[in-house]
């Protein structure tokens, strides 16, 4: 079990690993950009190595949904079915070379939504076109790639990473991330379902609460999630990967989610745990 950077906006990185160490953590999603590791910074090398050094043998992803950094008037753009997505492909070749040199498991990325009076063919097509130099480098690079669908995006539901990477001819490097709230809130047959349905090309696992239709990163408890059936799912299909709770808007409470949340992930298991041997463990 990890958490994500992008819940400790207003701590720095050792402060982060200290907090979640003292909390029973041993993983890291890290979310490339201001506060933690800046990915165009000239020691951008520099950086990526004392990220290793700090964290050890723990397993490490590199995410890379960082808000204004390639536009500071535009949340999240230019995207990879933008029109002009040449400052995304840079920074997702950045985060590909930052994978490299700290070892990472694999860096996590996704489409887009679907810009304004562009049909859906049209992104499409400009979204594989842009894959293919992705993985080119990734392979280059000797690093895995894991596809997030996001509600809202092009790339919406796991069915559509699938299509996504039968489009670019079923790579190797090329996974799935799955956000367990997303599940709730856009995927068809639930978070059960679409685990399940990533099967052996998860690479990547985000963990937060959501509602139904609502895109909204919720703590645990708090939405609609059975965090109990999405982790015996994970056990089930046998996952080995991190594991990283997802609170992008919760820096403000950073250590006491921290808390709840691996509160909230040890009850879970407890209960699967039991299920599984009709005793407690």
């Amino acid at each position: 079990m990890g958490y994500g950077t992008n819940g400790f906006a207003d701590h720095d990185l050792p402060d982060v690993v200290a907090v979640l160490r003292a909390e029973g953590y041993g993983g890291l999603a890290l979310t490339l950009g201001f506060q933690h590791l800046h990915p165009f910074a000239e020691d951008w090398e520099r950086q990526a190595d004392a990220v290793r050094e700090l964290i050890g043998d723990w397993p490490l992803v590199i995410e890379t949904g960082t808000r204004f950094l390639l536009d500071p008037f535009v949340k999240h753009r230019p995207t990879l079915v933008d029109e002009h997505a040449e400052p995304r492909l840079r920074f997702l070749d950045r985060a590909i070379d930052i994978a490299a040199r700290t070892g990472a498991d694999c860096v996590s990325l996704w489409s887009g939504t679907l810009p304004p009076d562009t049909p859906s063919d049209e992104a499409w097509r400009r979204l594989t076109e842009r894959m293919k130099r992705v993985i080119d480098k990734a392979a280059a690079a000797g690093v895995l790639l894991s596809f997030e669908p996001e509600p809202g995006m092009v790339v919406e539901t796991v069915a559509d990473a699938l299509a996504l990477r039968a489009l670019m001819g079923d790579p190797e490097e090329l996974g799935v991330t799955v956000d367990l709230g997303h599940c709730v809130a856009v995927e068809p047959d639930g978070v059960v379902g679409a685990l399940r349905q990533a099967g052996p090309l998860l690479r990547n696992v985000q963990v937060d609460d959501m509602l139904p239709g609502i895109h909204e990163h919720l703590e645990l408890g708090s939405g609609q999630l059975d965090l109990v059936a999405a982790l015996a799912t994970l056990q089930e299909i046998d996952y080995r990967g991190l594991a990283a709770i997802e609170l992008p808007r919760h820096s403000h409470d950073a250590p006491r989610l921290a808390a709840s949340s691996m509160s909230a992930l040890d009850e879970a298991w407890r209960r699967v745990t039991t299920d599984s041997t009709g005793r407690n463990p």
